[in-house]
C-alpha cells in the first residue's frame, strides 16, 4: 500500500493514492538535476531565472482557488486561509525573483592589503523534506530563494498532501523551467536516506518534527552535508498587566487556533499576568465558543477538521493526560461526534512544572493558560522551554514591550501581534526549535558558498 494518499479529513475518507518512486528512479531524478544545475542552471543570468520564478507566482495568484482547494481537501485548512497561504506562496517567489541579484551581489571587503572580494555562488542539489501544515508555502520558502540562488530543488513532501506536491511541481513546470530544476519525490524515510548520502546533494533543509529533524540533521551530518532545521515550538504569549485585552484577545485566538493550532509558531502558552487572567480566560473561553466547525471549504466555517485521524487522536490524549495529572480543563478537548477529525478547541489552566505536558508541544487547537505576578515572572517562565522558536509581548508600552521582547531567549519576538511570517522577516528559531533562518536576506544565503576571492 502506498504512504503517500489523500485521506479528506472533513470525512475521513480516501480519495487518492499515489505510487512511491522505485531506487531507480531517485537516482535518475537526482542526475537529471545534478547535470542540470552543473550544465545550465548555475550558469543562467538572474533575470533568466527570475523570469521562470516571477512567473510561477503569476500562475499561483492566477489560479490560487484551485491551489487552494487542495489544500482545504488533503489537510483541513478552511478555504480563506488557504487561499491566504497561496497568496503568501507566491509573494515569497515574487519577492527572491526581485530581490536575490541584490542579496547575493558580490561583496568588496576593506581590507589592509590587496583587494578582497567575497561571491555568493551556488552549491548544487539541495535536498528538502517539508512538512503538511502549509503544503505551499513551506515550498516556496525552500524553492524561490535556491533556485534563484543557482541551486536546483529536490522535495519529499509530507504523505498526507501528495496533490499539492505534485501541483507545485507542475506549477514550475508551466512556469518554464527545465526538468531538474525542481523535483517532487514521493520517497520512504530509507529512500531519503540514502539520498542525502549521495554526493550530488550538496544541502538539506527540513522542516518538521523534533524528531524528524533529529534524524535527518544527523544523516546530513555523518555525510557532511551543510543544513538547517526548522522544528517545533511552544511560543509564549504574554500578557503584561498594562495591556487592552479587546486588542489582546483577537491575537490570542488567531495566535493559538490559526489552522486548528497547528502552526509550529501557534501561541501554545498564553502567560497571563494576575491581575488580568480570570478575566483573559472567560473572554477566551466565550471567543472559542463561537467557532463554527464544519467542511473547510463550506462558506462561514470557522474552523474544519484536524489534518488526520492520528493528529487529531494525539492531541486529544494529550488533554486527557494533563487533566489526570491536575491541569484544570476549561472547555472542549474531545472529538465531535460528526465525521472526520474534527476536535473541540480547548483551554487548560493549572498546567504545573509537574504536569508532563509542561514541556510538550502540543500540535492542535489547545490553549494552555499560566498566571504570572510580575514581568520578570512572564520571561522566566518563557524561557523555562527547550523549544525557542518564536513568541509574543502584548502591553500598551511599545518600549516596555521592545525590553521584554529582547529578553525572550527565541530566534523571533512579536509586540503586539502573533508570530507572523513575511517574504522580509527571517524565520528560524534555537534551541530544540532547530538553526538556521529561511526568508528575508538571510534565507538565501544558507546554501550558497562564500568564495573569498584575493588579489594584489
Amino acid at each position: 500500500m502506498s504512504m503517500y494518499r489523500t485521506i479528506n479529513p472533513a470525512t475521513g475518507k480516501t480519495e487518492k493514492t499515489f505510487d512511491l518512486h522505485s531506487d531507480r528512479e531517485v537516482v535518475t531524478k537526482l542526475e537529471t538535476a545534478h547535470t542540470l544545475w552543473k550544465d545550465d542552471w548555475r550558469h543562467r543570468s538572474f533575470a533568466e531565472r527570475r523570469a521562470i520564478v516571477q512567473k510561477a507566482a503569476d500562475i499561483l495568484r492566477r489560479d490560487k482557488e484551485k491551489h487552494a482547494r487542495l489544500i482545504s481537501i488533503e489537510m483541513g485548512k478552511i478555504l480563506p486561509e488557504a487561499i491566504g497561504e497561496i497568496e503568501l506562496s507566491a509573494d515569497i517567489l515574487a519577492y527572491y525573483a526581485e530581490k536575490a541579484e541584490q542579496f547575493l551581489a558580490p561583496l568588496k571587503l576593506d581590507v589592509e592589503k590587496g583587494n578582497a572580494t567575497v561571491l555568493s555562488q551556488s552549491l548544487g542539489v539541495i535536498y528538502c523534506v517539508e512538512p503538511w501544515n502549509f503544503p505551499y508555502y513551506q515550498l516556496a520558502r525552500v524553492a524561490a530563494p535556491n533556485l534563484m540562488a543557482g541551486n536546483v530543488v529536490m522535495v519529499k513532501h509530507a504523505p498526507g498532501v501528495p496533490q499539492c506536491a505534485e501541483a507545485f511541481e507542475a506549477l514550475f513546470r508551466e512556469a518554464g523551467a527545465p526538468a531538474g530544476a525542481y523535483t517532487n519525490l514521493f520517497i520512504t524515510n530509507d529512500q531519503s536516506e540514502t539520498l542525502i548520502a549521495r554526493p550530488e546533494v550538496r544541502g538539506v533543509a527540513l522542516t518538521g518534527s523534533e524528531r524528524a529533524g533529529s534524524a535527518v540533521a544527523a544523516q546530513a551530518g555523518r555525510a557532511l552535508k551543510k543544513s538547517t532545521m526548522e522544528l517545533g515550538g511552544a511560543d509564549a504569549f504574554i500578557v503584561l498587566d498594562d495591556a487592552d485585552l479587546d486588542q489582546v484577545i483577537p491575537n490570542a485566538v488567531a495566535g493559538r487556533m490559526w489552522n486548528n493550532g497547528q502552526v509550529c509558531t501557534a501561541a501554545k502558552r498564553l502567560i497571563v499576568h494576575d491581575s488580568l487572567v480570570d478575566e483573559f480566560t472567560i473572554r477566551l473561553e466565550k471567543a472559542i465558543g463561537e467557532f463554527r466547525y464544519g467542511d473547510p471549504l463550506e462558506q462561514g466555517v470557522t474552523h474544519g477538521p484536524m489534518s488526520s485521524e492520528d493528529a487529531m487522536k494525539r492531541a486529544i490524549a494529550q488533554v486527557d493526560k494533563a487533566v489526570q495529572h491536575g491541569a484544570t480543563l476549561i472547555t472542549g478537548g474531545k472529538q465531535l461526534e460528526r465525521e472526520g477529525f474534527f476536535m473541540k478547541a480547548a483551554i487548560l489552566r493549572s498546567v504545573t512544572k509537574d504536569n508532563p505536558i509542561f514541556y510538550e508541544e502540543i500540535f492542535g487547537p489547545v490553549a494552555t493558560i499560566h498566571s504570572v505576578g510580575s514581568e520578570e515572572e512572564a520571561i522566566a517562565l518563557a524561557n523555562d522551554s527547550p523549544y525557542g522558536l518564536g513568541g509574543s509581548v502584548h502591553t500598551s508600552d511599545v518600549a516596555r514591550g521592545r525590553k521584554v521582547a529582547e529578553k525572550i531567549e527565541t530566534g523571533m519576538v512579536f509586540v503586539n501581534d502573533v508570530t507572523g511570517t513575511a517574504p522580509d522577516l527571517p524565520f528560524g528559531g534555537i534551541g530544540n526549535s532547530g538553526y538556521g533562518r529561511e526568508l528575508s536576506e538571510f534565507g538565501i544565503t544558507e546554501f550558497v558558498n562564500h568564495k573569498l576571492i584575493h588579489t594584489p
